[in-house]
């Protein structure tokens, strides 16, 4: 005896928080974001992040 097969495929929703596409692709464009001002800040001051924000 064979067990039935289902013949509906469950609509299943991507969760809105945790490891998903979304938040991976949300936080890669952050990172980009973040590089590209760190080194925009490096270039227009003539000093290192750390030095421009006081720390060094």
């Amino acid at each position: 005896m064979t067990n039935p097969q289902p013949t509906v495929t469950p609509d299943l929703q991507e969760p809105k928080f945790g490891f998903n596409s979304y938040a991976e692709r949300l936080n890669g464009r952050a990172a980009m974001i973040g590089f590209v001002t760190t080194l925009a800040i490096e270039y227009l001051t003539g000093q290192g992040l750390l030095a421009w924000i006081g720390l060094y």
